[in-house]
């Protein structure tokens, strides 16, 4: 089974993240689905938006800690969704978690449902947050993005809106996105790129400013003893040997 499905509705391409086994983790073929199925949508003139959704209780998992994409073809995935001139939504009705962020963070509009919940794992792995704080630093709260950056802590969709991780939320996300995606569909092609291109400016600069940089960071984090032995607890379903 792909780990994307692809399918339209009027005006709309909806792109669906369906690796249960890994609970949608960004394994290098979820990736390389995900990035040629927004291509395939980029590339349809009947397509005014991409909706990125999911099936199960996880939106994504993060890094698939047994079979890793490159962290410089997550970093062409996150490019691509800011540079697709057409808006790309997300809609969360479960976890997110770690690299899964930077997914959500990059799109251009996010809405959740009420029993989602977030979390930056990295610093609990013996990682950071390296890739995924392009695109997220420019949109969250300063204070916020060093408190869950830091800690790990879990928060809830009513927190994620507030620090400005998602547009909105509520108890019915399929209703609250239908006005969105109302005004998506009367709108034209060269006025939503062009737009969207003003909205992502400040993402886009910071991928191509720091992406080389910050692919390197993590990947010689990955690649360290201690990102080794949080890997490990995490598998083994242990403490970490550094925790206190």
């Amino acid at each position: 089974m792909p780990p994307v499905h692809a399918a339209r509705t009027t005006g709309v391409a909806v792109l669906t993240l369906d690796s249960p086994a890994n609970r949608n983790a960004l394994s290098a073929d979820l990736v390389a689905e995900l990035r040629a199925a927004l291509a395939d949508a980029g590339a349809d003139p009947a397509v005014r938006a991409v909706l990125l959704t999911h099936t199960g209780t996880t939106f994504c998992a993060g890094a698939d800690l047994k079979s890793p994409c490159a962290p410089a073809d997550f970093l062409a995935l996150l490019r691509q969704i800011a540079e697709l001139p057409k808006p790309v939504l997300a809609r969360v009705t479960g976890h997110v978690r770690a690299g899964g962020l930077g997914l959500l963070g990059v799109c251009d509009i996010a809405a959740a449902g009420p029993r989602s919940t977030y979390a930056f794992t990295e610093t609990h792995l013996g990682l950071a947050p390296a890739v995924i704080s392009m695109p997220l630093l420019p949109r969250l709260d300063p204070r916020a993005a060093a408190r869950y950056f830091l800690t790990a802590e879990a928060f809830d969709a009513a927190e994620a809106t507030r620090i400005g991780l998602l547009t909105l939320h509520a108890e019915d996300v399929d209703q609250a996105l239908e006005p969105v995606l109302a005004g998506l569909r009367k709108a034209s092609p060269q006025g939503l790129a062009a737009t969207k291109a003003l909205t992502a400016a400040a993402v886009r600069e910071t991928l191509d400013r720091d992406g080389s940089r910050l692919t390197e960071l993590s990947a010689e984090l990955f690649a360290s003893a201690e990102a080794r032995e949080g890997i490990t607890a995490r598998f083994e379903r242990r403490t970490p040997s550094w925790s206190l």
